[in-house]
């Protein structure tokens, strides 16, 4: 089917099942035009006016395109790697430092196509990526995710990250991953200059993210936070993930991770944290009345043993909560509608049974749009844009299956059929149109072995 054009009314007609993070009620289907939803239809409905062209939806589910809050995409050159299997978070980063500073831009390059391809193909039409490695040769990181997001026709949060406080101070990266402050807040307005875009339909923003509080000063914190207001983007830290990294906060600035944030600035709506597992019942209300955001990351979070955020409390006082991957070596994959699967399982465990299907696709499409600040994202409802996930039921999982928006999670769907980014389609068929994947499997495979090999 050709991609509808700018001018065209297209009517995604009856689909089997529809989600739209709404009360609205899509079984009669969505008109699109201009690259964005026009209408929502109940069933019976017909558009107000002809469509040019019609896709008949009669065998799809229909979703938002789900939002990706938190991944690393350099990671998925090193999925699996043997010696960290079995490591917890902070032995796992030590390893893994040394062979992610040997990250060349063609490496980087790779990788950031690998997990943009893997999130588009399960349904996925927004990332944020967090990137902080910037060793000797990768200066222009971030110009080459900006690159690979626009081939790919998605639309990204690309976060300037950085580290700053290495081995020799009392970190725990190399100092070969390390920059100053001067280089880090120079590069950060340059990217915000010349990348980041304003209001509805932006496909990339730029926000600023310090890696953690065991990887850079309180000083480029407090920096990046004065610069964020200044230039009116937003923040994104690793906060709470584990243990350790609370003792680290004790025992370096002599504090608690969220009074930590607090005093650097941080504790703002403009804020989102990736993991957020373990805060006290006092610091998730005052994260809520700051308006402060997190990433949830439940696969993650199992794999490294890191705990389980207390997701339903979390948003009960106020926090926007949304989905987030993860790095590709902690996952170690980049599905969206799988982290949804793993989200609503993970929160069941907690909270009971009780925790709906439609709470956790929630999460992924309303819910992360509201942690990346994008109200113009993650609902189907007329003005929003065309960003939309089509999936069918066609496999042998899905046989007996009943409730088809149910089926998508508890049957365990993991790829679109189709996938809409702005009105385009950007996978057709269960195929990303243009993009020679076994090609790339073979590059990036073969960097991978180059890059754990030194």
């Amino acid at each position: 089917m050709p991609t509808p054009s700018p001018q065209s009314r297209l009517w995604i007609k009856n689909p089997r099942g529809a989600f739209t993070a709404n009360s609205l009620d899509a079984s009669g289907g969505v008109v699109v035009s201009g690259g964005v939803i026009t209408e929502v239809l109940a069933a019976g409905q017909l558009p107000s006016a002809p469509c040019s062209e019609v896709f008949d939806a009669g065998n799809h589910v229909l979703l938002p395109g789900l939002i990706n809050t938190h991944h690393h995409f350099y990671q998925t050159l090193t999925r699996a790697w043997g010696p960290v299997a079995n490591a917890p978070l902070f032995p796992w980063l030590q390893n893994l430092y040394p062979v992610w500073a040997r990250l060349t831009p063609r490496d980087l390059e790779l990788a950031t196509t690998v997990a943009l391809a893997e999130l588009l193909l399960s349904g996925c039409t927004t990332a944020a990526d967090h990137h902080y490695l910037f060793p000797d040769g990768m200066e222009d990181a971030i110009d080459i995710e900006v690159r690979a997001v626009s081939r790919l026709g998605m639309r990204a949060t690309l976060t300037r990250g950085s580290m700053s406080l290495g081995e020799d101070d009392g970190g725990l990266p190399p100092q070969s991953t390390v920059q100053s402050p001067d280089v880090i807040l120079a590069d950060s307005e340059r990217l915000i200059g010349e990348y980041h875009q304003r209001g509805d339909g932006a496909t990339i923003q730029i926000a600023l993210a310090p890696c953690s509080p065991f990887s850079v000063t309180r000083e480029i914190m407090a920096e990046s936070a004065a610069l964020a207001e200044r230039h009116d983007v937003r923040l994104h830290t690793h906060l709470a993930e584990t243990l350790d990294e609370e003792e680290f906060c004790r025992e370096m600035f002599g504090l608690r991770t969220v009074d930590y944030l607090d005093s650097v600035g941080w504790l703002t709506g403009r804020t989102w944290l990736g993991h957020g597992i373990h805060f006290t019942d006092g610091e998730i209300a005052a994260l809520g009345a700051a308006g402060t955001a997190v990433a949830h990351c439940p696969t993650s979070n199992m794999r490294l043993a890191s705990g389980t955020a207390r997701v339903l409390e979390l948003e009960d006082a106020g926090v926007p909560v949304g989905l987030g991957v993860d790095g590709s070596a902690s996952n170690d994959a980049s599905n969206m509608i799988l982290e949804a699967r793993q989200a609503l399982y993970l929160q069941r465990l907690r909270y009971g049974a009780q925790v709906p299907v439609e709470r956790a696709l929630g999460w992924a499409t309303r819910g992360s749009a509201a942690v990346l600040g994008r109200p113009d994202l993650g609902q189907i409802a007329p003005g929003m844009q065309a960003d939309l996930a089509l999936f069918t039921l066609d496999e042998l999982r899905f046989s007996g299956s009943h409730d088809p928006v149910a089926a998508l999670l508890l049957c365990a769907a993991d790829r679109a059929d189709r996938v809409m980014v702005g009105g385009q389609w950007r996978v057709v068929d269960g195929h990303i149109p243009g993009l020679d994947l076994a090609g790339l499997i073979a590059e990036h495979s073969a960097a991978a072995r180059r890059l754990v090999n030194g």
